[in-house]
Formats: C-alpha cells, structure tokens, sequence
C-alpha cells in the first residue's frame, strides 16, 4: 500500500531533505523513524518538493510504499486504527523539529512528486525595529529599512506566467529553468510582517530566495520596479540578484489535482520530466 504523510519541520538544524551522508536532513530523518516503527530496513520516501538547508515547511507532502500487512502488525496492541497508530509512533521517534501531521493511505495513482500541481512557499520579512520579535527570529529575515509594499507588488506582476527563470536559478546540467509561476504577491499580516506568498507548478534551486532578493532592492528603492523583469529576459544569472537567507522561507502547502486525476497528472509531470533529461 503507498501512504501520503503529511509533515511539518523547523529546516534551522537540518542540511536540507535531502539525504546525504554524515548529515543530518529530514529525509534521512523521516526514514530512520518510519524503519524503526514499522520494524523494517531500507525505507525511502518520496517527497513533493525537496527545501534547502535552512528552509522551513509546515505542509510538506512525501510518500512510501509498504505491506499492509507490516502496517497492521506495527500497531501492536493499539486499540486505534492502524495508521493512526503508525503517525502517533513515528511522532515519539522523531525529534522536536520534525513532526508527522497524519498518515493516511493513498489514492490510486497518488504520487508525491508528480502528481502535484502546485506548491506555495511564504516568505517573511521583519523590515521596522518595532516588528523584531525574537521568538520567531528563526522564520523571519530582519531587515534594516522599511519596504515599499506597493512597489514590490508592482515588479512582482511581470514576472507572474510560464517563463524561463535561469536568472534567478542555480542550474544544473540537462535540467530546465522554465517554470509557471501561478502566483507572487506580498501583503502585511496581521503581525505587520511582510509576507511574500510564491505559488508554481515547480521551483528550481535558489529560485523563490531569489525571486525575493531581486524584490527586496525594489522595496527599499535601490532599484526601479521594472529590474526584476528585466533582469529575467537576460536569461542568465544578474550579480546584481541576492539570494536572501534561507531562515525566512516556508514550504506551506502543496496542491494537488481530484483524486480520479491524479495518475494522470503523474504521468504527465513524468513524461515532461523524462523529456527535460534526455
């Protein structure tokens, strides 16, 4: 049986998701502590999207495939519903910076990675001595000089669509920097944070820190509201782009089509992806 997890973690301590060796990520994790509840070895999940070092998520999205029949013998004496119990076990394993929201098993034809259709990050911007907080010093960019909200709105706009990002994408060899940005806008919250909600089919490497970068020099006014734009038709890296800080940045949804769509989807998204290697 494949099982969707639902999961939330703090990236501050973490080397990213991915796995790597002699490094801590949430991937490797995650596996340690579904292989130690499920009592079984060589546990990999796939995952929605993969969040750099230091990158948040409160609604990350991966999958594994297991025997039912391990699933139901690792309730044990639990009087829950076996995947109820399963969640609440890897919960006591894993450490405070990596929680499992729910475990639930999967739609026909359910895939992590390429069945969704979109995921949505927000990033958080402390830009006034009054908006400090320590408390949440760890999710939010403190910065120095207050933003011109409607500025960064207005470079914002240009940049919404199906465009090539290779300004403001660390590329690597044989892949594609041309994504659909859905949406990119900022408001205030109720808090009088800057938040940056960014929603795509997908991101490349350093993609939304960039984004956010070009935005920023906009909002302060060292740059016109028409640079983020122009900067992209260039189709290569500006040194004039920062990558702001990984602390500020939060993996908070992934979307996904019906459920009688999502093989479909898949297949789409793995043919596109193959065609993109080749």
């Amino acid at each position: 049986m494949r099982l969707r997890i639902d999961c939330a973690y703090d990236g501050a301590d973490f080397s990213g998701w991915a796995a790597q060796p002699s490094l801590r990520t949430v991937q490797g994790t995650l596996e340690a502590a579904l292989a130690t509840a499920l009592r079984v070895s060589g546990v990999r999940v796939t995952v929605a999207g993969r969040t750099d070092a230091g990158v948040h998520a409160r609604g990350q999205v991966a999958h594994v495939d297991v025997d039912a029949e391990v699933v139901a013998a690792s309730a044990g004496r639990s009087a829950d519903p076996p995947l109820d119990a399963l969640a609440r076990r890897v919960d006591g394993i894993l450490p405070p910076d990596l929680r499992v929201r729910r475990v639930t098993e999967a739609p026909a034809g359910f895939d992590a990675r390429f069945s969704a259709i979109w995921r949505r990050y927000a990033y958080r911007v402390a830009d006034a001595q009054e908006l400090a907080d320590p408390l949440v010093r760890g999710h939010v960019l403190s910065w120095g000089r207050r933003l011109d909200l409607d500025a960064m709105n207005a470079a914002s706009a240009p940049l919404v669509g199906l465009q090539d990002f290779a300004a403001f994408c660390k590329q690597r060899e044989g892949a594609t920097t041309v994504r659909t940005l859905l949406d990119l806008d900022w408001h205030r919250d109720d808090a009088g944070l800057l938040v940056g909600s960014v929603r795509a089919d997908a991101f490349c490497h350093n993609m939304v820190r960039a984004l956010v970068g070009s935005l920023i020099a906009v909002g302060e006014g060292r740059r016109p509201a028409t640079w983020p734009a122009e900067v992209m038709a260039g189709r290569r890296r500006d040194a004039g782009v920062r990558v702001v800080q990984a602390h500020g940045l939060t993996l908070e949804e992934v979307g996904y089509p019906d459920d009688d769509e999502l093989a479909a989807q898949a297949d789409r998204a793995r043919a596109k992806r193959e065609a993109i290697d080749v």
